[in-house]
């Protein structure tokens, strides 16, 4: 149902731009999100775009660097991280949640991508 692409190695300040594929289901009756997990760290949710793309979320470590975005005639979803620093590093995965936006537990959740930021 969601298929994550796009990491890979970039340097510090360098940008990625993270992609999901999502079934027409989803993106017409979810919102999506992404959350990332590095080694040792707890799962954090890095961003959310509603289920009727009235608002965005983003925690605050990401604000003004990263970009959530979605393309329904695509059925993509789009996570753009721009000015990206090594804490970023991490699993990146989609996620898609049963409501208007991305409380709670999702539902579907890709394989995930893994996202490294190093010199």
């Amino acid at each position: 149902q969601l298929v994550e692409s796009g990491g890979g190695l970039v340097q510090p300040g360098g940008s990625l731009r993270l992609s999901c594929a999502a079934s027409e289901f989803i993106l017409r009756l979810y919102a999506v999100g992404w959350f990332r997990q590095a080694p040792g760290k707890e799962r954090e949710k890095v961003s959310c775009i509603s289920k009727t793309d009235i608002g965005t979320e983003y925690v605050d470590s990401v604000k003004g660097r990263f970009t959530i975005s979605r393309d329904n005639v695509k059925n993509m979803v789009y996570l753009q991280m721009n000015s990206l620093k090594p804490e970023d590093t991490a699993v990146y995965y989609c996620t898609a949640y049963p409501g208007v936006s991305c409380a709670g537990l999702y539902e579907y959740r890709g394989q995930g991508t893994q996202v490294t930021v190093s010199s």
